[in-house]
């Protein structure tokens, strides 16, 4: 089925002239952290492989077994993951996208003969499995398994030492974020794992990084600072890793209960009551591990959920009988590194009787392309959208250059929330979007409030759960279309859904109310809404 609303809204930027593409640098690169600037300009030093041979550091603790991945490997050289099975002609194939390619070299799942041969065919320095990230990933599993009971020999250890050697001069502080804690996780493992002066001095910038950033990414409500339930997931195994690495090697990590805590506490939030993260900001299903999956993991080493209010991560929830509301009012991440946000202030997600309702499209893909700029525009989330422009500045597949502004969030917990943003005041007039839902008799109530003047075109956008069919009456001032979409709930799957869009054009200031009813009905599998759904 043709996805007619990424097709019909995608607006690109083509024929941009050189003086604008400058002013959008410099809008996005503003916000960068000094550290980064300084990362960019300076490239990392000539890698010389100094590694030797490499010994196992004596076990004092016990190690626990972590969440498993199940193999990916399904021929000699064909393997699957992101939902796309490939033969591939090397490790670094160039007909495989990156991402893919990134999975290969992380070693999720972690085999004897396939371990032998990345090392035989992937030699130092060579190769997209050598950026700082693949490598992060594939130390730290390396390790884990031998954690488990491995003994590969000297020719593996050595390939971890080597691997820590390169990753320890080419730390990703132009990133920072997820990445940056990626990285010192990969070097505590392998100087934990490890012996001699070297190991002990990636134990002691593992831990100097873990210390300095845990603060800055581990918000006082427990969410990671990208504001992403995906990676905040795959961040919260990260830690779950390091905790259960202090069991086996107690001086190696400093004590990580309060913030794995909080994490477990913010992630119970952000889940829908089928246990599944919700859809913002880049999130998909089958890459980070599930809430109960991450639950009975911390129980096993030792840690149990600490349920905070949500707070300074700007998400709020309404809990009202069947109805189950998440609610967007939360920056697009960290100024420093917004690439993993989607321009969806004001957006929400919806469940019924434990089933999803209304949902963000999702992410299916990383790569640079109209999907991707669909994926994280504002008309693939449930939410208002002006003058066909999103209501942040996104650009490429990870860059935003002016951002919309969370402010004046409120709620009762129970009933109602309401919001602003000043994601349009770019817009000559601009125009300041308030929105507040309120739960009313199993009927959400939806009140968008446009503050400012002039002529303005207004979209709002329902994106309906595949199965669902809620009753959604539009404001009388709009026109009502059902619009064919999809919704992409894992990489490189598009599943047919609905959306529903109400438009309508005039003079600000305006306002307009949605009301969305939900009943038994609402979940009695696909069909067409009536004609008169704005009656």
């Amino acid at each position: 089925m043709p996805d007619t609303l990424s097709l019909s809204v995608n607006r690109r930027r083509d024929g941009a002239t050189p003086l604008k593409k400058l002013m959008l640098y410099a809008r996005t690169v503003r916000h960068l952290e000094p550290i980064q600037i300084y990362s960019y300009l300076c490239p990392a030093p000539t890698f010389r492989n100094g590694a030797g041979h490499a010994e196992l550091r004596q076990s004092t603790g016990e190690w626990l077994p972590p969440i498993t991945k199940p193999p990916a490997q399904t021929g000699h050289n064909r393997f699957r993951f992101l939902n796309q099975e490939r033969e591939i002609a090397s490790w670094n194939d160039n007909a495989a996208p990156k991402l893919w390619l990134y999975n290969l070299h992380y070693f999720e799942h972690v085999d004897d003969s396939l371990v032998r041969r990345w090392i035989a065919e992937n030699p130092p320095a060579t190769g997209i499995g050598w950026d700082p990230y693949p490598t992060s990933r594939r130390i730290a599993n390396w390790c884990k398994w031998i954690l488990g009971g491995a003994r590969p020999g000297a020719a593996v250890y050595s390939s971890i030492a080597t691997q820590a050697a390169w990753l320890e001069k080419r730390l990703e502080w132009r990133l920072l974020a997820n990445h940056l804690l990626v990285n010192a996780k990969a070097l505590i493992f392998a100087g934990a794992v490890l012996s001699g002066p070297d190991a002990n001095r990636w134990l002691a910038t593992g831990n100097r990084i873990l210390n300095e950033q845990l603060p800055k990414q581990i918000l006082l409500d427990g969410a990671h600072v990208e504001r992403s339930p995906m990676y905040h997931s795959l961040v919260l195994e990260d830690l779950l890793d390091l905790a259960n690495l202090r069991r086996e090697f107690p001086f190696c990590v400093p004590n990580l209960f309060l913030r794995v805590s909080r994490m477990l506490g913010w992630l119970d939030q952000m889940v829908h009551p089928d246990g599944q993260i919700a859809f913002f900001n880049d999130s998909a299903l089958g890459i980070a591990a599930d809430r109960d999956a991450l639950l009975n993991y911390a129980r096993r080493v030792g840690i149990v959920r600490t349920r905070l209010p949500l707070g300074d991560s700007g998400y709020r929830r309404i809990n009202d009988g069947p109805i189950s509301v998440i609610f967007d009012a939360a920056p697009l991440g960290p100024d420093y590194q917004p690439g993993h946000g989607h321009a969806d202030t004001l957006s929400f997600e919806a469940s019924f009787n434990g089933r999803r309702v209304l949902v963000n499209s999702g992410t299916s893909t990383y790569d640079p392309g109209p999907v991707r700029a669909y994926e994280v525009g504002t008309s693939a989330h449930n939410t208002l959208r002006i003058d066909g422009t999103d209501q942040s500045e996104m650009w490429s597949a990870f860059r935003v250059a002016r951002r919309a502004m969370p402010f004046d969030l409120h709620t009762d917990g129970h009933s109602f929330v309401e919001a602003a943003h000043d994601g349009y005041h770019r817009l000559r007039p601009g125009v300041t979007h308030r929105r507040r839902l309120e739960v009313v008799n199993q009927t959400l109530i939806v009140k968008d409030a446009l503050e400012g003047r002039g002529y303005h075109d207004v979209e709002i956008f329902f994106h309906v759960a595949p199965g669902a069919n809620p009753a959604i009456a539009f404001d009388p001032l709009m026109s009502a279309e059902t619009v064919e979409s999809t919704y992409r709930s894992e990489f490189n799957i598009a599943i047919p859904n609905s959306t529903l869009v109400g438009r309508w054009s005039g003079r600000c200031p305006v306002h307009f109310e949605t009301r969305i009813h939900l009943d038994p009905a609402t979940l009695r599998g696909m069909r067409k809404y009536p004609a008169d759904v704005t009656a």
